[in-house]
């Protein structure tokens, strides 16, 4: 679970909830020396058209030790905008992890692979 988790625009408990299952499991896919750093805020907002048509806007900032990743999303329900943008923020997180991994893992690997 990310620590540190700010929610804005939504009073709900269970949406809150729902929010802190979603984004705060994301730790899994950060590495383990930047979790201890990482937070992240989400903003919700809710727009009614004179159409009748209601959106509702979800953005998520997710601050890491070297890089900040940002989504914004867009669906009829907070539930559907929230889904979409963990989606997005685990495909941004598992390039981060790519970038910023230190590769000890691949030289274990490849010196198994020498020995034999």
């Amino acid at each position: 679970m990310i620590k540190k988790l700010e929610i804005q625009g939504t009073h709900d408990k269970k949406l809150q909830d729902y929010i802190k299952k979603k984004i705060g499991g994301l730790d899994h896919y950060i590495s383990r020396h930047s979790r201890t750093s990482a937070h992240a805020e989400v903003h919700l907002k809710e727009t009614k058209h004179a159409t009748g048509s209601d959106h509702c806007r979800c953005e998520v900032v997710l601050y890491l030790p070297q890089q900040t990743l940002f989504v914004k999303e867009r669906a009829a329900t907070a539930q559907a905008a929230v889904d979409i943008a963990e989606q997005k923020l685990k495909i941004q997180l598992k390039k981060y992890k790519d970038t910023h991994e230190s590769g000890k893992m691949h030289r274990r690997l490849f010196a198994r692979f020498r020995r034999k």
